[in-house]
C-alpha cells in the first residue's frame, strides 16, 4: 500500500520548490519546510540554459516567468586586459532551435517568485514557512522537528537546504566545506544609462588574470546584472554580505578602461565567498536524500548551479513516481543517474575557471595568449556545439 504521508522537502529555494511542483504533477503530496518566509532569493541575476527552461516549461513556471526574463542573442567573450573581443557564442533563435528551449537570463527573485506562486497554487503542495530543521528521526517514516519545537511527519525527506545543508550533516557528517580562496561580487545597474558593449542584448564574459567579469540584462532588459569574480577575499558564510566598491575595483586596476568604467558605475556591491564540498560517500540514507547544492555545489564558472538543482528535481520526481512506496530505492536510482551528471558539470566548471583566470606573465601569460588565439579560431557554431552535452536533454 502506498504511504499517504507527504514527501518532506527541507528548503524552499529553487531546488526545493521545483521538486514540490514536479512531484505535484505526478500526484505526489509534498510539504516544503522553509526557514524563512519564502522571501530570501533577492539580489542576484541567474542564467537559465535550455536544460533548465526545458523543465520549467511543462511545470507551468516558464509562462509566468517569461515576461520578466531576457533572451540574450549571444555570449561575447573579451580579453579583460586589452578589451579585445575574442569570440561569439550564438544564443537566441539559434540555441532555441538547436535545443528546443530558450536560453534566458533573469533576476533570481523573479524566478523564485514564479516557483513559489506555482507551488502555492499546486493541489499537492503545502508550504510551511519559518521552519528551521533541528532534528531528523527515521523510523517507520520520517519525523522532522523544528527549532521552535513543532514536528512534521512524512514518507521521505529531501534535503534541498543549500550548501550549508543541515540534512547533509545527518547523511554524511564527515563531509566538509573548504574555502576556495575566491570571492564573487555582484551588482545591479540600470541598463538605460549604459553604452555598448554593456547595452547590447548579450551575455558578456571578460577574462583576466585571477579574475573575470560577467554581465547580462535582467528584469525584461531594464537592469544589468554584473558579477565580478576574484581569487581573493576572506572566508565567510552566506552569499549576501555588503562589499566596498574599492575592494572590488582593486582587483581590476590593470584591466582595460571599458571594463573598469562598468565597475565604477556600479552603485553598490554584494559578496559571497566560494566554497567547495568534499566528495560525499553517498547522497542518500534510506528514505532521505540530498538535492542541488546540498549534494553537489559547483563553482559558478559554467552558470549551472540552479540548473542542476532544477534537473535534480525533475529526475527525483520521476524516480519517486516509478518506485512508489519505496523511497530508498527511488533515491538510490536518482543518485546513480544524477551523480554522473553533477560530477561532469563540477569538473568542467573547475576547468573553465582555470581557463578564465590565466595569468599575463611567464607560463600563465603564454597560456593566456594561446587561449585567446584558440577562441579566435573557433567558429561560432562549433563553439555552441561544444555545449550540446550540457544544454541537450542529458539529465
Amino acid at each position: 500500500m502506498t504511504d499517504q504521508r507527504p514527501v518532506l522537502i527541507a528548503g524552499g529555494g529553487i531546488g526545493g520548490l521545483t521538486t514540490a511542483i514536479a512531484l505535484g504533477r505526478k500526484d505526489i503530496d509534498s510539504q516544503v519546510l522553509e526557514r524563512s518566509a519564502f522571501d530570501n532569493e533577492a539580489g542576484a541575476g541567474i542564467q537559465l540554459g535550455p536544460n533548465a527552461t526545458r523543465i520549467l516549461g511543462p511545470l507551468g513556471v516558464l509562462d509566468v516567468l517569461m515576461p520578466k526574463t531576457f533572451r540574450p542573442e549571444a555570449v561575447w567573450l573579451f580579453d579583460g586586459l586589452s578589451g579585445k573581443k575574442l569570440a561569439t557564442v550564438p544564443l537566441g533563435d539559434t540555441a532555441e532551435r538547436r535545443y528546443g528551449a530558450p536560453y534566458l537570463t533573469a533576476h533570481r527573485a523573479d524566478l523564485h517568485e514564479a516557483l513559489r506562486a506555482a507551488a502555492a497554487n499546486a493541489r499537492h503542495v503545502t508550504l510551511t514557512p519559518n521552519f528551521t530543521v533541528a532534528s531528523i528521526e527515521d523510523g517507520g517514516g520520517i519525523t522532522v522537528a523544528s527549532l521552535d519545537g513543532p514536528s512534521v511527519q512524512g514518507s521521505a525527506l529531501v534535503g534541498a537546504d543549500g550548501i550549508w545543508s543541515t540534512v547533509r550533516k545527518w547523511i554524511a557528517p564527515e563531509a566538509s566545506l573548504s574555502f576556495t580562496g575566491a570571492t564573487a561580487f555582484r551588482s545591479l545597474l540600470p541598463l538605460g544609462s549604459l553604452t555598448s558593449p554593456f547595452s547590447e542584448p548579450i551575455v558578456g564574459l571578460w577574462l583576466g588574470p585571477r579574475t573575470h567579469l560577467v554581465h547580462y540584462p535582467v528584469r525584461s532588459g531594464e537592469a544589468l546584472n554584473v558579477v565580478a569574480v576574484t581569487e581573493t577575499g576572506r572566508k565567510e558564510e552566506g552569499w549576501n554580505r555588503s562589499a566596498e566598491t574599492e575592494t572590488v575595483r582593486a582587483n581590476f586596476t590593470r584591466w582595460c578602461e571599458t571594463a573598469q568604467g562598468l565597475l565604477e558605475f556600479a552603485p553598490s556591491w554584494r559578496a559571497w565567498s566560494l566554497f567547495s564540498l568534499s566528495a560525499l560517500p553517498q547522497w542518500h540514507r534510506g528514505p532521505i536524500t540530498l538535492l542541488g547544492d546540498a549534494a553537489h555545489p559547483v563553482l559558478p564558472y559554467l552558470a549551472q548551479g540552479a540548473a542542476l538543482a532544477i534537473e535534480d528535481a525533475a529526475t527525483l520526481a520521476d524516480h519517486l513516481d516509478a518506485a512508489r512506496g519505496s523511497p530508498g530505492a527511488a533515491f538510490q536510482a536518482y543518485e546513480r543517474v544524477r551523480g554522473v551528471r553533477a560530477d561532469r558539470v563540477r569538473r568542467t566548471s573547475q576547468r573553465l575557471g582555470r581557463a578564465y583566470h590565466m595569468g599575463d606573465a611567464g607560463l600563465g601569460g603564454m597560456a593566456r595568449i594561446a587561449r585567446n588565439a584558440i577562441l579566435g579560431l573557433r567558429g561560432a557554431d562549433a563553439t555552441l556545439r561544444g555545449f550540446d552535452w550540457l544544454y541537450g536533454d542529458g539529465r
